[in-house]
């Protein structure tokens, strides 16, 4: 299984989400491909914002190796589950579906319309941030793992 995380510079959110998840599919042995990109290009080749490799380090997660990539249409083809932090990153990602069976694989990472907050104006989100992107991936996990 292909999980792709999305959300606007894939500095803050996306890369958190990308870890948290990474390491708990681990841990359970699933042998899943986890990745995440951003709907803007302004970061592409960086690392993760210093804050979010702050606070994953704080918890137990490195996601100090990850680094920025640029989200394009080709990923709704190479990716199964397309998850991204708010709905204008999904408005953005589904202009690039070019079928029902893309668009199907596009849908928000927090259940219920909710949207994972942007951190990056707000040093004190960071770690409320993390707690919420922590609690959904192990959610995910367990969903996902049903649909193997």
């Amino acid at each position: 299984m292909k999980i792709l995380m999305v959300c606007l510079g894939n500095i803050c959110r996306s890369p958190l989400a990308e870890g948290i998840v990474r390491q708990l599919a681990s841990a359970r042995n699933a042998d899943w491909e986890i990745a995440s990109a951003g709907t803007g290009n302004w970061h592409v080749g960086q690392p993760a914002d210093r804050r979010s490799i702050a606070v994953a380090r704080s918890y137990g997660y490195d996601i100090s190796r990850q680094r920025a990539k640029h989200f394009n249409a080709g990923m709704l083809e190479e990716y199964d589950h397309i998850l991204v932090m708010d709905r204008q990153n999904l408005k953005d990602v589904l202009k690039l579906s070019g079928n029902n069976e893309q668009r199907k694989k596009v849908r928000l990472f927090l259940t219920g319309d909710l949207e994972v907050t942007d951190p990056y104006y707000d040093d004190q989100l960071f770690d409320p941030v993390f707690l919420t992107i922590e609690e959904r991936a192990k959610d995910l996990i367990k969903e996902l793992s049903q649909k193997i």
